[in-house]
This record gives C-alpha cells, sequence and structure tokens, in this order.
C-alpha cells in the first residue's frame, strides 16, 4: 500500500512540475524547447551523481504522460563487454527480443522517486540550466538589437566606466570613456538611451552588451525616432560623421521627387533638428543634402560655410584644394580643424583649405 501510496506521490510531483515549467516558459518568455533540452540535461547529470550510474543515462520530460523518465543506453557488443556502456548480445535480447550487434539498447530506469539529496541537487543544476538558457536566450535577442537603440538604467561607474541595466532584460552593458559623449553627465540610477554596439563575452564568460553614446550611429538612430520619413526609408542617410559632444553632420537623399529630404530632417522652424540638439547637449548637427557633383558636395560638406571661391578636385589623388573668402578661412576649418576634419571624411578626400589672400602671396613669390 505504502508503495502505490509512493506512486500517486510521485505522479502528482511531476504533474506539478510539468505545471511550473509551463508557468515558467511564458512568464519568462523562454523558448520551452530550448528549456526543456536544458532541464533534461541537468535531471541526467543529477540522476548519475545520486545512483552511481556509469552508463549513458538520458532523462526525457514525457509532458503528454506527466512523468520524468531515465534510461540508460549501451551499444550490444559481439562477446564480453569491455565499458559500461556496452553490453553482451545476451543481456540485450533480456531487454529487447530483437536485439543485435552494433544496436543502442535503452533501459528504463525510472526511480520511483529521487532521495532527498538527489532532488536538491536536480534543483540545483535544474536552476542552473535555467538560468543558462534565460542567458543565452537574452543574448540571441539582444545580438537581434546591435544597431539600435535601447533604453538602460545606470546601476554602477568604476574607473569612469559606466555600466547598464538593458530594461526588459537581465543583460550588462558596458560603455567605456571613448563610447561616452563628453556633454553628457552619468549618475547611478539615470535612464538613458544607448545604441548597441555588438554583444560579447567578458573574462568570467558571462555576456555583455557593448553600448555607445558617442558613436554616429546613435544619432542616426535619434533622427529616425524624430523623422518618420527617415523611419519609413522614404528619405535615406548616405553617410553621418560625428565628433560627440562638438559636431555631426550627415548626408541624407531621397528617391521621392515631391519629397525634401532636407527639410524633412530639419522640420518646421527646425524643431526636429532642434529636439536632437537638445537630447546631445547642445552639439551641433548640419544635415547635408546629397549631390553627385564632387565639387558641389564638398561645398555643400562644409556646411554653413557660404563663400567658397573654388574647389579643384584630383579624384586620382583623393585630394580637393578649396579656396575661401579671407574672412571665412576659421570658420571653413573650424574649431580645432573640426569642420574641415569632418567634411574631409564625408567626401573620402583629404581637402586643403586656403584663403585668396594666401595663393595670392604664394604666387607673388
Amino acid at each position: 500500500m505504502a508503495r502505490k501510496n509512493e506512486k500517486a506521490s510521485a505522479k502528482k510531483d511531476d504533474r506539478e512540475f510539468f505545471l511550473a515549467l509551463d508557468q515558467l516558459s511564458k512568464e519568462r518568455k523562454l523558448d520551452k524547447d530550448m528549456l526543456i533540452k536544458s532541464i533534461e540535461a541537468g535531471l541526467a547529470s543529477a540522476y548519475k551523481k545520486e545512483m552511481g550510474e556509469s552508463r549513458t543515462v538520458v532523462a526525457k520530460l514525457n509532458e503528454e504522460a506527466g512523468r520524468i523518465e531515465f534510461f540508460a543506453f549501451q551499444k550490444v557488443v559481439e562477446g564480453e563487454p569491455q565499458e559500461d556502456n556496452e553490453l553482451s548480445l545476451e543481456e540485450a535480447l533480456d531487454i529487447d527480443p530483437n536485439a543485435k550487434i552494433g544496436d543502442i539498447i535503452g533501459e528504463d530506469i525510472t526511480p520511483l522517486s529521487l532521495s532527498r539529496i538527489a532532488a536538491q541537487t536536480a534543483k540545483q543544476v535544474i536552476m542552473q540550466r535555467i538560468n543558462e538558457a534565460i542567458r543565452e536566450q537574452i543574448a540571441s535577442e539582444m545580438n537581434d538589437k546591435e544597431g539600435e537603440l535601447v533604453t538602460a538604467i545606470i546601476r554602477r561607474i568604476e574607473s569612469g566606466i559606466v555600466y547598464v541595466e538593458i530594461t526588459g532584460s537581465q543583460m550588462e552593458g558596458v560603455m567605456s570613456v571613448a563610447d561616452q559623449s563628453p556633454t553628457d553627465e552619468y549618475h547611478i540610477g539615470d535612464v538613458i538611451k544607448v545604441f548597441v554596439k555588438r554583444v560579447r563575452e567578458n573574462a568570467f564568460g558571462n555576456t555583455q552588451v557593448v553600448v555607445s553614446r558617442s558613436c554616429a550611429g546613435f544619432v542616426k538612430k535619434l533622427f529616425e525616432i524624430e523623422v518618420p520619413e527617415l523611419k519609413s526609408g522614404l528619405v535615406k542617410v548616405k553617410n553621418i560623421v560625428r565628433e560627440a559632444g562638438n559636431r555631426t553632420k550627415m548626408v541624407v537623399y531621397t528617391d521621392d521627387p515631391n519629397l525634401d529630404a532636407l527639410s524633412a530632417c530639419i522640420g518646421m522652424r527646425g524643431e526636429r533638428v532642434n529636439s536632437i540638439v537638445g537630447q546631445l547637449g547642445g552639439e551641433k548637427i548640419d544635415v547635408i543634402l546629397y549631390t553627385s557633383n564632387i565639387v558641389e558636395y564638398i561645398i555643400r560638406c562644409l556646411n554653413p560655410l557660404k563663400s567658397v571661391i573654388s574647389v579643384k578636385v584630383d579624384e586620382e589623388a583623393k585630394r580637393a584644394e578649396v579656396l575661401v573668402a579671407d574672412n571665412k578661412l576659421s570658420l571653413a576649418i573650424g574649431k580645432g580643424g573640426m569642420n574641415a576634419k569632418l567634411a574631409s571624411r564625408l567626401v573620402g578626400m583629404k581637402l586643403d583649405i586656403r584663403s585668396i589672400s594666401s595663393v595670392t602671396e604664394d604666387q607673388g613669390e
């Protein structure tokens, strides 16, 4: 009678296990098949450790029957077995009358119930496997978010490096000093937007998300939020370069002759671009309309310069000489050479910007 009660109790525990598994899968939005495989591996490991089983053990979550099953597998060999994972044909025929040499025979070794120690071990292994499955799934989801903006909470700051928690996940994001904008201030508990650069494993084998607020992609994604025409693909970004905290230059175009790509990005009275400037702490943003005319393109990329006198392009040498009015030279070059540097990166050429008086002096020598 006691044995019958033990069977009923084991069956009840198994049923409760499957209900809990189903609930966990739904609550954590986990792939149930992946979760089941992880748990089966954990149960098999716990069984072998508790029972001292040397054969290959496979655990099977039989959801249809509502029970957890264990099987030991051995290969049928000719003559006397030499290893624990082998059995003789004679032994195999006792398990399966159709067995033959070379077959893999599975024997049902499901216990009525695991001991308390085995159950505790199984629980620990299962939780470990579940956490691994959660991390793997979240890492996979984060890989899909590479190149996107996500919301994050600053959890700690160490040696200038900002560590964040990606909201809606258990993933840690790391933002190096180089990935921080000089105009930003970071405080623990702040909720910020970050750009996902890539997903990697750290030195401890944990998955980490490398995030940034200084890259050009961060500004591009802010524009996509602010400008529906960019998000929909009606307006496209040809190129974008940035020196975080100083200046961004973004080149746009459209294939729709009825759409003004420049106005779409700037907005009425500059409201769209000004909104992004505000989010970037006052960083300057130049939105440039693309043209295939290289001379005109260079002039536009030096925006807001309006006094270019001439441009001589040497496409083979990837150089261009830009002549400007004397009073526009500092504007053309920009503070610390920033305007010229970003324009050069946009056009893919070295820009030699000179004033008209310097050219005249050279010619007079």
